[in-house]
């Protein structure tokens, strides 16, 4: 998935959280190499396939999402999301499981670059025609999402990831479908209990709709 993410918080070994060490094997096939950042809800990691040798970017559910009721809604939410977009513009999902610990956990396409929050962070307001072009690619994505059915609900600088093509040319993608929702009713009822116990989305970043309940919101909320 990502090398350019937020450092991991200092202090906190992998193998503490029930998540496997640097330099572990778990699945019988991946190898985790490094910390490459964490979130409210799950760290990632840089990893190898080993037998295929393909590096690949995994994410683990931190020890307070999986105390909540239905952690493991969101792991398998996203990895379903994101393999049945097709769109270039959303991070490759290779694999999900549960690891020998019980921690669930996402393999993704690794990738390189940075996320938009990290580039305006440093770069300050873009140039509008970059801007434009970056809010584009992003919106390719989210129309295959909602012509599928899926709503992402959390769209946001930090979710837009800065990379590029095998030809070098200046790729976004969209990242973290985890708190994605189906617009079929049997795939929301797998993260009822989640959504229950939280307000889901980020804030700054939220329709006035997405704040008085997640649950129902529409494609308009991520437009």
């Amino acid at each position: 998935m990502v090398d350019g993410g937020r450092p991991i918080e200092a202090g906190c070994p992998a193998s503490t959280a029930g998540i496997p060490g640097i330099g572990e094997v778990f699945a019988q096939k991946y190898c985790l190499d490094r910390s490459l950042g964490r979130g409210s809800m799950g760290a990632i990691f840089a990893a190898e396939h080993i037998s295929l040798r393909q590096r690949v970017a995994v994410k683990f559910l931190l020890p307070r999402a999986m105390e909540l009721p239905g952690a493991s809604a969101p792991c398998l939410r996203e990895a379903r999301a994101a393999a049945a977009i097709r769109s270039e513009h959303v991070a490759r999902v290779i694999d999900v499981g549960t690891a020998e610990l019980g921690v669930p956990y996402l393999v993704m396409e690794y990738l390189r670059g940075r996320d938009l929050q990290q580039e305006l962070d440093t770069r300050g307001p873009l140039p509008v025609s970059e801007a434009v072009d970056h809010v584009i690619q992003a919106c390719e994505a989210v129309a295959e999402a909602h012509a599928r059915g899926i709503i992402h609900r959390d769209l946001k600088p930090g979710n837009l990831f800065l990379t590029a093509s095998a030809t070098g040319v200046p790729l976004v993608k969209v990242l973290d479908f985890g708190l994605s929702k189906a617009a079929d009713a049997a795939a929301e009822e797998d993260g009822k209990l989640m959504a229950s116990e939280m307000m889901l989305g980020s804030p700054s970043y939220m329709s006035p709709e997405q704040v008085r309940c997640s649950k129902h919101v529409d494609a308009r909320a991520d437009i």
